[in-house]
């Protein structure tokens, strides 16, 4: 009986040693949210946020979006320290507030997004090579782009297969390689600019700002010219919830609170800086012309060719280093939902290495056949970004109004003695963030988000049915959220079909 328990003594640590091995700490843990947040889209801020706005109004933009993503980071990382046992929270929390059809909506839609976003990585990063090899990468959707870029989502497939050690320690110095020039640019405009010009036509009055309607130009109001931006704002700060989607990998549950917040007020210091500094290089009607990725020509306009070449070179590190990050979230959600029965059970599989190979290599055929839809998109770049960037409203809506429920109802006095009014305002001004970002969206695109959200219901009544437990396919709560998605699906055909939305 000795050597028996000695055995199973022995093999338990060898076990918890072995998952131990596949777990991350806050410095990787940090890495992943500003490696998921800082990708390809950083270094077009400078052209992205001054298309149609001054340097006032986008410093308001981001001031307002930085206060609301704030509020949805800090419900995030109140609710990773309040519900350590909720892995995965992007999901678990509207599945812990909601119900199963609702979670499903999110887990589905936050796949999609991240699906769509390692494509937009595929097309900027074709983009930034096509500056070094001139013609062969047009536009970042030609077929050179699409087999360049359906090799790299394979890559991809396979490196994150290897274990997320492996992984998460190559996205950390691919997170660290990437902010040198970053960090290069923001400190060489700091020194070189100059400041009278960017302080000239702060409000974008004098002279005004126009943008083209048909064959007219009309002036750009205030309240427009902070509204252009939001939704590349919210582009920007998309994978401040990467540490809450991957806590059930942490080594220390505590550690995902604080990677989500550092990781965030990291992020918001260079987008505004790298978002304002231009101005004090070019005006805004020159700005807004620069070619994408903007931040190479404003620092070639300051320093020269040299300075080009470093962004392009940092755009592509931070692509392939976010690509990484994002595949990792990607693979990630379906499994959880696979383990929980929202997904079905096929998604929960995992190998040797503890990574999510079924949901992974689905996954990547998603992206593979998003890939080949590129092709034939006229902006392919900006589709994607605003479709990746909406796709992820339910997941932070839902998470907000689940951090609200729990203060209303009390419940949050079951985790915590204190802090209870302060929470229920970042859940509270959390939604309304959301909502306003949808107003302030383009029609097209958020058209699309219960489109694609339909498209889930298959997969959902195949989990359903999988369970075999003779409950109906919708409960009564169901049917309803189910029947406002649909009211919403016909709104929009009916929108197409006059002639009022084109997508």
């Amino acid at each position: 009986m000795s050597n028996q328990s000695s055995t199973s003594s022995t093999s338990a640590t060898d076990t918890a040693k072995t998952d131990g091995e596949h777990k991350l700490g806050l410095i990787a843990l940090i890495a992943i949210v500003v490696g998921s947040m800082l990708g390809g889209g950083v270094f077009s801020l400078p052209q992205n946020t001054a298309a149609t706005s001054a340097v006032g109004p986008i410093i308001i933009a981001w001031l307002i979006a930085g206060i609301g993503i704030y509020f949805i980071a800090n419900s995030f990382r109140l609710l990773s320290d309040l519900r350590p046992d909720l892995q995965a929270g992007v999901y678990m929390y509207a599945q812990e507030g909601f119900g199963s059809f609702i979670a499903f909506n999110v887990a589905w839609g936050y796949w999609l997004m991240t699906a769509f976003g390692n494509v937009a990585f595929a097309v900027i990063l074709m983009d930034a090579l096509n500056q070094f090899f001139p013609g062969v990468f047009t536009d970042g959707n030609n077929l050179n782009s699409i087999i360049c870029g359906s090799v790299l989502i394979w890559g991809y497939n396979f490196l994150v297969l290897s274990g997320t050690k492996v992984a998460g320690f190559v996205n950390t110095l691919g997170t660290i390689a990437k902010l040198v020039p970053l960090v290069l640019f923001v400190v060489i405009l700091g020194f070189l600019i100059n400041y009278s010009q960017l302080f000239s036509n702060f409000w974008g009055t004098a002279p005004q700002i126009v943008e083209g309607v048909g064959n007219h130009a009309k002036p750009v109001s205030l309240m427009s010219q902070i509204l252009a931006p939001m939704t590349v704002t919210l582009w920007a700060f998309i994978g401040v919830e990467g540490a809450v989607v991957l806590s059930g990998r942490a080594k220390n549950k505590k550690d995902v609170g604080k990677a989500t917040l550092l990781g965030f007020l990291l992020a918001l210091i260079i987008y505004i800086l790298m978002s304002i500094l231009p101005f004090g290089v070019m005006p805004q009607a020159e700005l807004a012309q620069v070619s994408n990725p903007s931040t190479a020509g404003v620092l070639a306009k300051v320093v020269g060719h040299w300075g080009g070449w470093l962004m392009n070179v940092g755009l592509i590190i931070s692509v392939l280093a976010g690509w990484l990050a994002w595949t990792m979230l990607c693979a990630e959600i379906p499994m959880v939902a696979g383990q929980k029965g929202a997904f079905p059970r096929a998604f929960a599989r995992t190998n040797s290495k503890q990574a999510a190979n079924v949901s992974l290599w689905v996954s990547s055929f998603v992206m593979q056949a998003a890939m080949l839809l590129v092709y034939f998109s006229n902006d392919a770049w900006n589709t994607m970004y605003n479709i990746s960037a909406l796709m992820v409203v339910p997941a932070y809506i839902t998470t907000t109004l689940y951090m609200a429920k729990i203060c209303l109802n009390r419940e949050y006095d079951q985790y915590a003695k204190k802090g209870r009014k302060f929470a229920l305002v970042s859940g509270i001004l959390g939604v309304i963030f959301c909502l306003f970002i949808l107003y302030a969206s383009q029609i097209q695109y958020v058209a699309l988000v219960p489109i694609l959200l339909t498209c889930g219901l298959p997969v959902f009544i195949w989990s359903r049915k999988e369970k075999g437990d003779n409950q109906p396919l919708f409960q009564n709560k169901e049917i309803l959220y189910l029947s406002i998605l649909l009211l919403l699906d016909a709104i929009v055909i009916w929108l197409l079909m006059m002639g009022r939305i084109t997508l």
